[in-house]
């Protein structure tokens, strides 16, 4: 016999899985596709030389078989088993997704009309699709590892959606589709997850993970980083600035000699970008003038300095 507290556990997952799962209240599914999606877009850069574009496009809920509905005889499926769920998930790309990788990966500029024959696919395409399955499975798992640990191992292939039905075809799921953009062109994919292994992740899902919301790439952040640090920046040296009016200035001639107060004690301020940066001393080393680092200039030290009167 089960306990009353079992029975309104069962009761409640029962009317869950009956009304379907409420997105809104699912946060982490959003993270976790866009940090997906930013995982993909970077393999896909090392893969093809024009530019891609790939981002997060949707996510809802429905029945398996009315989400495939709409993909029928224009898309194929990978399906997936995940052992730890116990279940199996799908993804899959549509035909203007396998037509434009193909272009892009093969080279083309995209100057040749996109492809619109309605055609089965061809051996080399169902072979490219298996490899970017392969590819977007471990995009999954490393994103969802932000609440669960889990693998997906690619089972079969199909080009009939009615033949890639995950457990019963009456069943909930999400959906959540993805926008590829190249050469003037595009196409979908869509990962397909059913309602009931969800339903076990509801309070991980409910709220946004601290600092993983932006769905960061580490590879990318430390890219990012790397280049930044190559860029060149214009360092300059001021002993001393003077102020002269214009009529001064238009008044000076060749062999005019500009007194300064600066002695070789004074401190050289060192800037950039009319910024300035840091407190130096001047100095000669073999022939060469040189500045040794005094101390940092005091960003808001400086402010008051300038607008207070002296």
């Amino acid at each position: 016999m089960m306990s009353g507290a079992q029975s309104a556990n069962d009761i409640r997952d029962m009317l869950l899985d009956a009304a379907g799962l409420s997105l809104d209240r699912l946060p982490m599914l959003h993270v976790i596709f866009d940090r997906m999606s930013t995982s993909c877009a970077e393999h896909l850069r090392h893969m093809a030389a024009s530019p891609m574009y790939y981002s997060l496009s949707g996510l809802e809920s429905g029945r398996v078989t009315e989400i495939l509905k709409m993909y029928e005889a224009n898309a194929v499926a990978g399906i997936f088993h995940a052992p730890e769920w116990d279940s199996h998930i799908l993804i899959g790309f549509d035909r203007d997704f396998i037509y434009t990788m193909v272009e892009v990966l093969f080279g083309s500029d995209g100057s040749e009309p996109p492809v619109e024959e309605a055609r089965g696919f061809s051996s080399i395409e169902l072979r490219m699709a298996q490899t970017l399955f392969e590819q977007v499975a471990k995009a999954l798992q490393a994103s969802f590892s932000l609440v669960v640990d889990t693998k997906f191992k690619l089972e079969r292939i199909e080009t009939r959606m009615d033949f890639a039905i995950i457990g019963r075809r009456n069943n909930q799921a999400i959906a959540a589709k993805f926008l590829l953009q190249a050469l003037n062109r595009g196409g979908e994919m869509f990962v397909i997850i059913p309602q009931s292994v969800l339903n076990p992740m509801r309070k991980a899902l409910s709220h946004v993970v601290t600092g993983e919301s932006s769905g960061r790439d580490p590879r990318w952040m430390k890219q990012i980083a790397t280049e930044v640090k190559k860029t060149e920046v214009t360092l300059k040296a001021v002993l001393e600035e003077r102020y002269l009016s214009l009529g001064e200035i238009s008044d000076l001639k060749i062999g005019d000699v500009i007194e300064l107060q600066a002695t070789p004690r004074s401190r050289v301020k060192l800037e950039s970008n009319q910024q300035g940066l840091f407190w130096c001393h001047i100095g000669q080393s073999e022939g060469s003038y040189v500045l040794k680092v005094d101390e940092l200039i005091d960003q808001e030290k400086e402010f008051l300095d300038d607008v207070l009167p002296r």
